[in-house]
């Protein structure tokens, strides 16, 4: 058995790792994440209501229904970024 330290180097790797706490959020930033989960779901509650009333052309309507999944999908990428950010921070 060779003892050299590349050998060593991955079990040494897990061990640090493995004593490394989780990352965790505040209270605060717990409320945040719930609060923009809810913006979200009540604004895509008005997007389809929307849409599902939409009176123009067909055109028009998908027009504005490509512009609603691009705006919930921005505020969803925002959300998790957020929410990443006050994991690691």
């Amino acid at each position: 058995m060779s003892t050299h330290p590349r050998r060593w180097f991955p079990l040494i790797s897990l061990c640090t790792l493995a004593a490394v706490p989780g990352f965790a959020q505040t209270a605060g930033e717990k409320v945040k994440d719930t609060v923009n989960d809810g913006t979200r779901a009540v604004k895509k509650t008005v997007h389809r209501a929307g849409e599902a009333l939409c009176t123009g052309t067909k055109a028009e309507c998908a027009k504005q229904k490509v512009i609603n999944r691009g705006t919930e999908a921005k505020d969803a990428v925002k959300d998790k970024v957020e929410e990443i950010k006050d994991k690691v921070d």
